[in-house]
């Protein structure tokens, strides 16, 4: 069995990336391996082009990377307190090209993603990014559930 010296985990703040946050955590401490907390920022939809008043998008997108910069500082700042082995990295694009790029650049041996668990008409409209990696990563993904 290949050895697990980095772990990557995607956060988007919400409790399910939370859950397979905590879950990364007890994996990368368990192997003594380093912990890769990844956000991506969703490339937004581009609207340049039509006419919004009153918005620089310019503006808007130092905004969004600014306040993930915060929200990802005050994250590790209260759930890595006892662990030092990690590194944060905030990255923009599509979010499953984005895990599967940072784990492939980053020499990660595993990814660990939490699943919302959508079914139905939510998962055709809005599909899932933890599948998406599944099918294309060659990185192995342990996937998460939120519990009920």
């Amino acid at each position: 069995m290949k050895k697990i010296s980095t772990v990557l985990t995607a956060i988007d703040f919400s409790d399910s990336s939370d859950n397979a946050f905590q879950m990364a955590l007890s994996l990368a401490k368990s192997f003594s391996a380093k912990l890769l907390v990844l956000h991506v920022i969703n490339e937004p939809v581009n609207l340049r082009g039509f006419y919004v008043p009153h918005i620089s998008f310019e503006k808007l997108e130092e905004e969004i990377e600014e306040g993930a910069q915060k929200m990802m500082e005050s994250f590790c700042r209260s759930n890595l307190v006892d662990f030092t082995d990690y590194e944060c990295l905030i990255v923009a694009g599509l979010p499953y090209e984005q895990i599967i790029k940072q784990a492939e650049e980053k020499s990660a041996d595993l990814i660990v993603l939490g699943t919302h668990g959508r079914t139905g008409i939510d998962h055709v409209l809005f599909g899932s990014t933890a599948e998406k990696v599944v099918r294309k990563s060659d990185v192995p993904v342990l996937t998460v559930k939120l519990g009920e």
